[in-house]
């Protein structure tokens, strides 16, 4: 089962805090699965954890809460080699990837490095879900702000690029993060920008943004654009759009 056509989560959410486990999926995952279209089976979802060096610990973790969910779930490792002799049949076999938080610049590089980026894009093409969170949503477009050179954020530009935007992740909770994507937007080193209060979640379908969805409630997505001199409501060179989410609750 695939989706009828090329299909993006790029979320700052997915995860909830468990009641007998440290975390749970939340409604963004499960979001993923219901654009997937499957059913009468369970839902096939790899997890990809480049982005925070395949850490087994956290990979245990995803696993018990998707025997809580019902999910037949997989890793695609790549440290200290790739967990999968044909990643690119692996991946072809599932219904959704999901690929974790971390260093998206660390992820690009070493997606490269093994040719996972030409991979991830037939993938997708072909109709497996692409989803994730923070670092799993900045890769798929063309850049963002980040993190993974070190506390003060700073852009990354070479982004996979599926998506010909840029992406603002945990846009409400981290406030460098709010203003520097605006500054980015407005001299032109990003290009219009996608962003994410954290519990939302942005579904493209091909390369057009159809839909935010939201985990949370009164959480926010929203647009950010070069804006021209003359526009009445720009601020620092940019006009910021709100998008109401729908609640999946």
């Amino acid at each position: 089962m695939t989706a009828g056509q090329p299909t993006i989560l790029a979320t700052s959410g997915g995860y909830k805090a468990g009641q007998r486990s440290r975390l749970e999926f939340d409604l963004l995952m499960h979001h993923a699965v219901e654009l997937s279209g499957v059913a009468g089976r369970a839902p096939r979802i790899t997890h990809i954890g480049t982005a925070s060096g395949d850490q087994r610990w956290f990979n245990a973790e995803m696993d018990q809460a998707a025997r809580l969910a019902g999910f037949d779930f997989s890793h695609l490792n790549l440290f200290t080699m790739p967990s999968h002799e044909d990643p690119e049949a692996h991946l072809m076999n599932q219904d959704v990837v999901w690929v974790n938080g971390g260093s998206v610049v660390n992820l690009l590089a070493v997606w490269r490095a093994h040719g996972l980026d030409a991979i991830l894009k037939r993938v997708w093409e072909h109709g497996v879900v692409l989803a994730g969170i923070s670092a799993g949503s900045i890769c798929w477009f063309r850049g963002g702000a980040t993190d993974s050179f070190g506390p003060e954020l700073r852009p990354v530009t070479n982004g996979l690029g599926f998506l010909p935007f840029a992406n603002g992740v945990h846009y409400d909770s981290e406030v460098r993060r709010r203003p520097l994507i605006q500054s980015l937007v407005a001299d032109g080193t990003l290009p219009q920008a996608h962003c994410t209060d954290d519990g939302v979640g942005l579904v493209y379908r091909g390369t057009t943004l159809v839909e935010a969805v939201s985990e949370v409630r009164d959480k926010t997505a929203y647009i950010v654009t070069r804006s021209p001199s003359h526009a009445a409501d720009a601020a620092a060179g940019v006009v910021e759009e709100r998008l109401e989410p729908r609640f999946l609750g």
